[in-house]
């Protein structure tokens, strides 16, 4: 599985990122996951045309709590909340990857954590 990490947090920095995901009600229906949206513009086109069957497309950010050791997983594939396994469920595109980086740090950077 392709990912991205940010590890090393802090157990007061966690916190204050899962409280912040908590508030946008990203929680997926595992503890410690969380499904973060992706924009309709970056969707490809098979992923456009499966939206109403497959949709809406997410990354899954996984939140890992180890005493001073804590740390975030997004995993790098696009998936579907109403179907697990389609054509349509793939790794992310570089334009989807990069929007979603980039979320996660400017997040990450307006909570005032240092990574």
């Amino acid at each position: 599985m392709r990912s991205y990490f940010i590890e090393d947090l802090s157990d007061k920095d966690y916190k204050a990122i899962v409280a912040a995901f908590e508030e946008l009600e990203f929680r997926g229906p595992l503890d410690g996951i969380y499904y973060l949206p992706l924009p309709a513009d970056l969707l490809q086109r098979e992923q456009q045309e499966h939206l109403e069957e497959c949709g809406p497309y997410f990354m899954a950010l996984e939140f890992i709590e180890k005493e001073d050791e804590n740390s975030l997983k997004l995993e790098l594939l696009v998936r579907g909340r109403k179907k697990m396994r389609c054509s349509c469920i793939s790794y992310a595109t570089p334009e989807q990857r990069a929007h979603m980086l980039e979320y996660i740090d400017q997040f990450i950077d307006e909570l005032e954590v240092s990574v």
